[in-house]
């Protein structure tokens, strides 16, 4: 079942699902629940968490019982501007005081990106809950979703949690993905997409017709699939 909210612009898309964002998140305390949650980046997300932050101190949330995990990220050192966790902690979870946050290894850490996505596989596996309360994504004007890319063998993946990538099409070029398997192991998920240019994406991406391989974002899958545009994203061109 998909389900459109649609806002003005990126700021009150942020607004509409920092605001659904608590109200889950203090229902699913209330019910004595410790929600698995998984992050994405993107400046959609920044705006997301920044909100988030801004307006928790007027919710009744215990920020050490959620479990925070992220869809993908850059194989880059700690520190990178580029790094989804770093800006995350900066927008968010250090000013929420969030406790219980897994990353995926980064490029100072490991070695090698196969080995970060078999660390973080293995996290998952071993401190997960086994399915996400919510999967928060991002959507590229290709119609990439994380880190799975139109075309590319992860698509296919479903060996394994999270997958590496080792020539991404927009850079850096290594990440490590959740794969559909995982990402589709969710009560909710949440499309966060913005902006004239990913018009095009939605629209294939909501089409009867048309292939995975094109428009990765219709591979998601699951019983509750929100998503919240603007108006530009919203308006095919």
């Amino acid at each position: 079942m998909r389900d459109v909210v649609i806002g003005t612009d990126p700021a009150d898309v942020a607004q509409l699902v920092a605001e659904r964002f608590l109200d889950r998140i203090e229902s699913a305390q209330r019910r004595g629940e410790v929600p698995d949650v998984a992050l994405t980046g993107g400046t959609v997300a920044r705006l997301v968490h920044r909100a988030v932050a801004a307006e928790s101190g007027s919710r009744q949330i215990d920020w050490s019982r959620v479990t925070f995990w992220f869809g993908d990220e850059r194989f880059v050192p700690r520190g990178d501007a580029e790094r989804n966790a770093d800006q995350a902690h900066a927008d968010l979870l250090d000013r929420i005081g969030a406790t219980r946050v897994h990353e995926v290894p980064a490029s100072d850490d490991v070695g090698t990106v196969e080995e970060s996505a078999e660390i973080y596989s293995a996290l998952l596996r071993g401190e997960g809950s086994g399915e996400f309360d919510l999967v928060m994504l991002g959507m590229g004007p290709d119609g990439h979703v994380a880190s799975l890319f139109p075309g590319y063998p992860q698509l296919d993946d479903h060996d394994r949690i999270a997958a590496p990538v080792r020539d991404s099409p927009k850079p850096p070029p290594e990440r490590v993905t959740l794969t559909f398997d995982a990402l589709n192991r969710a009560r909710a998920v949440w499309f966060l997409v913005t902006g004239v240019e990913k018009a095009d994406a939605v629209q294939r991406a909501w089409a009867f017709e048309g292939s995975v391989a094109e428009t990765p974002a219709r591979g998601i899958d699951g019983p509750s699939i929100t998503w919240f545009v603007d108006q530009a994203a919203h308006t095919a061109r």
